[in-house]
């Protein structure tokens, strides 16, 4: 029994496939349309799916999950046993809820801060009796390289090649901004786990996003890699988690 979980962002879409909780398919694409769609579901024989999508435009590809699958809408009122303390709970974005879920289901009963680096930098708390309460929502590193072109004058517009495993001393212009950039989202990085660790007893700090592998590489020398855990599927797990049958 295959289940097809989708996850759209702001920058790129994800698929996977999974065969019960292995995940046996995985790409990442700029746009997902029905005949990849309908290509995907026939060699894989999906029977479920579901989606989570920052954006309310996605009727064409739920239409046809719907007509050909056991399709389930994704929303923060799937609660998976989780406590949602959220207060608007409407306005959760519902990749991080899908995060939420997916520790749950991972590292049920333990102190949990997820923090995802993609489009932006986002930090959740799940605590070990299953209570959510919200986080915080950051920029993202290449949010923050483009704020500084667009807001100054003389400032560029500089390119970062995320496989770069060291962060620059700051000797001209463009290696300063690289070193601004990335050394000051790596100290708010760890001052959140730091605040996390003072009030969160035994915590694993899971990464995920696109900019997870870079932030792991900074971390493993740091006080807290004992700590971390590197879950790149963790919104597509938490997804596949509601529709496990």
């Amino acid at each position: 029994m295959h289940n097809l979980v989708i996850d759209i962002g702001n920058t790129y879409s994800k698929l996977a496939v999974f065969d019960q909780k292995e995940l046996i398919y995985f790409e990442q694409l700029g746009k997902i349309d029905q005949p990849y769609l309908i290509e995907i579901i026939a060699k894989y024989k999906i029977e479920n799916a579901t989606i989570s999508s920052v954006s309310d435009n996605i009727s064409e590809i739920e239409h046809l999950l719907k007509e050909k699958l056991n399709y389930t809408r994704f929303t923060t009122a799937i609660t998976s046993g989780v406590k949602n303390n959220y207060k608007s709970p409407e306005t959760l974005g519902l990749d991080r809820w899908a995060k939420v879920i997916a520790a749950h289901y991972l590292y049920r009963g333990i102190n949990c801060l997820m923090i995802d680096a993609g489009t932006c930098i986002t930090y959740d708390i799940l605590n070990a009796q299953n209570e959510y309460f919200g986080g915080s929502i950051s920029l993202g590193l290449n949010m923050r390289f483009k704020a500084l072109n667009h807001y100054t004058e003389r400032l560029p517009l500089v390119q970062w090649d995320k496989s770069e495993e060291e962060i620059p001393l700051g000797a001209d212009t463009e290696t300063s901004i690289k070193n601004g950039v990335l050394r000051g989202a790596l100290n708010e990085v760890e001052g959140f786990i730091q605040q996390a660790n003072r009030e969160n007893k035994d915590l694993k700090v899971i990464l995920t996003g696109g900019d997870a592998v870079f932030l792991n590489k900074q971390l493993k020398n740091s006080i807290f890699a004992a700590q971390i855990i590197h879950e790149p599927y963790l919104v597509l797990k938490g997804l596949n988690e509601v529709i496990i049958r």
